[in-house]
């Protein structure tokens, strides 16, 4: 009986029955915060079409960095002497004497005196100190500055400057002091101080600057032009630009003040657009206005403009092979009867330049040599063969009449006497 109420029965409530050892369950952990802000959505993960806040925009763009300063470029390394205490007596005394006003105007160049080596390729412009006449300076597709101590009887390179970034085509000195400014490939003029070899201010352009011309009037004010066609008028006290021509020129080729400095004359490439009306045009440089851009209609570019010391008269340097003469009063017409033809140009960038007195004109050529022409009567004077290569530039002694700086196609920068 009791195997079967055992088998049978059930357990009362009272009854204390073992219960399966269970772990409690923790509670709930709360959601983990972060002490950091959280990451940012990347801005290319917006769907299109969804209405971004201000706040999200601000939140997805990259922060924008301030400007980088420029850093300062080291001097260059001091090659020779700037001083004329090294120049030969009989040099140093024409020079002074020739700056007191004891000139002997009427002879002309005609031997070699000095040969300047040191630029690598093709030197595009020289020109004399104005207030130290022994130093010449003279700039190349090498992307150097080179200033010669000419008659020098040690070193004669006294400085070489590498501060442009490509092919410097201008450089030209200031009226005061001992600094040259210069343009180039780089998109940039650069002030530079020959004595201490420091570049001391830097003109950004958005093109390559080809060409620059220093206010005759007012040494702080310079004009450049560039590929672009824009022309502007600098101020270098504040760096900044005062003034811009504006016409939709081809590239700028050459500028030059007129003698009493209230107009300028540019001349542009318009090859590329068949309008050959605008390759010399004469410009009011207050006013911003063209005074004439028909001055010149033929269809060749011009490399050069030069206007002389003191006729109303300038003249242009023609792909024509020929140095055309233009009146500088208005309407500025062209000289149908007189022109300088006996040199070459044949597509270089030959430039030309008045003597001291205006009674002479010299040009380069393709063919190597210095043409020297009369100015009244426009007849060939004298020829110099003076390179293999073409001659670009010609540039006249301030003080010397009779001495001339010439440069070359190959590098080759010489002084003739």
């Amino acid at each position: 009986m009791d195997l079967l109420y055992k088998a049978y029965s059930t357990p009362s409530d009272e009854d204390d029955e073992p219960q399966p050892d269970v772990e409690p369950t923790p509670p709930p952990l709360k959601r983990f915060k972060p002490q950091y802000p959280p990451a940012l959505p990347k801005p290319n993960t917006f769907i299109p079409g969804r209405y971004i806040s201000k706040r999200e925009r601000s939140l997805s763009s990259p922060a924008l960095s301030p400007p980088l300063p420029i850093p300062a470029a080291a001097a260059s390394p001091v090659v020779g002497s700037i001083s004329d205490s090294h120049l030969p007596r009989d040099i140093l005394s024409s020079l002074r004497n020739q700056a007191k006003g004891c000139s002997q105007l009427g002879r002309m160049s005609e031997r070699l005196s000095v040969d300047l080596q040191s630029h690598k390729k093709s030197v595009n412009t020289i020109q004399w100190s104005p207030t130290h006449a022994h130093l010449l300076a003279s700039a190349g597709m090498d992307q150097t500055i080179c200033i010669w101590n000419v008659w020098s009887r040690d070193q004669k390179k006294a400085r070489e400057f590498s501060y442009h970034n490509a092919a410097v085509k201008d450089v030209k000195w200031l009226q005061q002091g001992l600094s040259v400014l210069s343009c180039g490939y780089d998109c940039s003029s650069r002030l530079i101080d020959v004595e201490k070899g420091l570049q001391t201010q830097i003109f950004t352009e958005d093109q390559v600057v080809g060409v620059i011309k220093l206010h005759p009037d007012n040494s702080n004010l310079f004009l450049s032009g560039g590929s672009n066609g824009r022309l502007r008028l600098w101020d270098i006290r504040t760096g900044k630009v005062v003034h811009e021509y504006i016409r939709g020129l081809g590239p700028i080729l050459d500028i030059e003040f007129t003698v009493n400095a209230k107009q300028f004359i540019s001349s542009s490439d318009v090859s590329g657009s068949n309008m050959s009306e605008n390759s010399i045009v004469v410009w009011d440089v207050s006013r911003q206005v063209p005074l004439s851009n028909q001055v010149y209609v033929e269809a060749y570019t011009c490399p050069c403009v030069r206007c002389h010391p003191s006729d109303p008269f300038f003249v242009a340097q023609s792909n024509g092979n020929y140095i055309a003469i233009f009146s500088s009063c208005p309407p500025f017409k062209l000289d149908k009867y007189k022109r300088y033809e006996n040199h070459g140009v044949s597509g270089f960038p030959i430039k030309c330049n008045f003597s001291l007195d205006g009674e002479k004109l010299a040009s380069g050529s393709s063919d190597g040599c210095i043409y020297f022409y009369d100015y009244r009567s426009s007849e060939l004077v004298q020829k110099i063969k003076a390179y293999e290569q073409a001659c670009i530039d010609v540039a006249f002694h301030p003080h010397l009449p009779n001495v001339i700086a010439a440069c070359s196609w190959d590098g080759a920068v010489s002084v003739f006497e």
